[in-house]
């Protein structure tokens, strides 16, 4: 019988995206007006094209979610709301990664450490078992793996091949073998090869070179990833190495790889600490894709590159400097929801 789980692209259709609303229990405190404005621009985005399943940690914050974003003009018939408690908004990562299985699909809920026990996670780490027993996705069984694994730490082309940083799950998993990694992430997510990258990092990612700051699949022949051609530049000659190892990559029929290097944005400093600006962390939704923007002029530069890469979308900039603070972005605090998904 063939295997009715499959791992799906993120370009394919989807029901929603979800999110998380910063609050002041969050490490957002200090910060919360100017993150919340990301969000409400982020979540008015998505509701153009989709819905937005936004969690949200009791009503006064469901509340306040409601009325910035209808004074935005967002499509609020396209935003729903799940109540639960957690320790931050990085959905990426702790959020449910789903696997189409048949007719229904199948949230695999891999082990949250938030990034090999940086932060607090226990709540983080309950998101997904709490999602599955709100009633708010169909069909859907619920999978826990004992095994530390974060959605931006791996790239599918939805097709069988997966991409991601050796860096990344040797961190988490010292003690094991590329062998045996590679092994558990073919098994667990219906892969049939794994490409590594041994190169590529950003000052400012605490998530040990995660793979959707640097290198993403546009179509199964396609990787959009982050150059830098400034030698001057402290990353220079990681992401030069990081470009050849792309380059030398086939797909699977053994054919290079069409690839679309994004420009690089000049150095983004706070307090002196140069944070993670990324034009790689961008968001596929249905019809679009959600691009990070930091008010540089390589800005419309790097949204060109992704109309290349992703003809017949539109693609939208927000403005990502206040979720950079913490050392992610766009890709990083939302998770897709395959369509169907949602009840």
């Amino acid at each position: 019988m063939p295997n009715l789980l499959r791992f799906p692209a993120e370009w394919e259709s989807q029901s929603a995206v979800l999110l998380a609303w910063p609050h002041e229990g969050t490490d957002w405190a200090d910060r919360l007006a100017g993150v919340e404005r990301t969000y409400v621009a982020l979540v008015t985005a998505i509701t153009r094209f989709q819905s937005a399943l936004v969690c949200v940690a009791g009503t006064a914050l469901r509340e306040r979610a409601v009325g910035l974003l209808t004074a935005a003009g967002a499509t609020m018939e396209r935003v729903r709301f799940f109540e639960v408690d957690y320790d931050d908004t990085w959905l990426r990562d702790s959020g449910p990664i789903t696997l189409r299985e048949g007719d229904g699909f199948r949230l695999l809920d891999f082990h949250f450490t938030a990034w090999g026990g940086k932060f607090e996670a226990g709540l983080d780490d309950q998101v997904v078992a709490k999602l599955h027993a709100s009633g708010l996705l169909a069909t859907a069984t619920h999978q826990r793996i004992d095994f530390a694994l974060e959605g931006g730490g791996i790239e599918t082309d939805g097709a069988g091949t997966l991409l991601s940083t050796w860096r990344c799950l040797h961190e988490r998993h010292p003690g094991l073998e590329r062998g045996q990694v590679t092994a558990t992430l073919e098994g667990a997510l219906v892969q049939s090869r794994t490409l590594w990258l041994d190169h590529g990092y950003l000052e400012g990612d605490d998530t040990d070179a995660h793979i959707d700051t640097l290198a993403r699949f546009a179509a199964p022949d396609a990787i959009v990833y982050q150059a830098c051609d400034d030698p001057a530049d402290g990353h220079y000659a990681e992401l030069q190495a990081m470009a050849a190892e792309i380059a030398a990559l086939r797909t699977a029929d053994g054919q290079p790889y069409r690839l679309f290097p994004l420009p690089w944005a000049q150095p983004v400093l706070d307090e002196g600490r140069r944070l993670a600006a990324s034009y790689a962390n961008f968001l596929i939704i249905n019809g679009a894709v959600l691009m990070p923007a930091y008010g540089d002029v390589a800005d419309a530069a790097a949204a060109a590159v992704l109309a290349r890469a992703f003809p017949g979308r539109e693609i939208v900039q927000i403005d990502c400097r206040p979720l950079i603070w913490q050392n992610g972005s766009l890709h990083c605090v939302t998770m897709q929801l395959p369509e169907g998904l949602l009840a």
